[in-house]
């Protein structure tokens, strides 16, 4: 089992938007995550006095999100280490279907596979659940591995050059 510290080294997201509690299980073609909606969360902040009960439904958006981290993680596994110096790219989501709307207190077990692998590109699918009904299926979720340098030549070409002890702006 794989806890908070584990999973925030291996994904750049942090508060709000880290939304993946523990990892349950990992091999090198399957993974399986926890995450638990609440009520303090900060999307709920924007409800007003008396809420209907629709509004407190977790937006799909998030729970597609909290799939997809999961996903990046067993993306980072199946790539053996080698992403370093590398970011990873999500797109081509296909057959996506949400079954039911989530609410706090739903506990999301998301289930990742990896359906195959060529080169630096990977394609998952998998499904979420709150306890035993679906809420999300994903049919297929393409991912690749693109080299910094190439998505950001200015970026890379800074974290590359050596630390001189001056900082930006400075002419002496």
């Amino acid at each position: 089992m794989i806890g908070p510290a584990g999973i925030r080294a291996a994904l750049p997201h942090r508060y709000p938007m880290l939304l993946v509690d523990r990892i349950l299980s990992a091999g090198a073609d399957e993974i399986r995550s926890v995450k638990a909606v609440t009520l303090n969360e900060p999307w709920y902040g924007r409800l007003g006095a008396e809420p209907a009960e629709a509004d407190f439904a977790y937006p799909d958006f998030l729970l597609l999100e909290s799939w997809t981290q999961t996903a990046g993680l067993l993306a980072t596994r199946s790539d053996e280490g080698s992403a370093a110096g590398r970011t990873m790219l999500f797109g081509s989501l296909r057959d996506v279907q949400f079954h039911r709307q989530v609410f706090p207190g739903d506990v999301l077990e998301h289930h990742v596979r990896l359906q195959r692998a060529v080169n630096d590109t990977l394609v998952l699918e998998g499904v979420s659940r709150a306890g035993d009904r679906p809420v999300l299926t994903i049919g297929s979720v393409t991912v690749a591995f693109r080299p910094q340098e190439q998505l950001d030549p200015e970026h890379a070409a800074r974290n590359s050059a050596p630390l001189t002890g001056s900082r930006p702006g400075d002419t002496s």
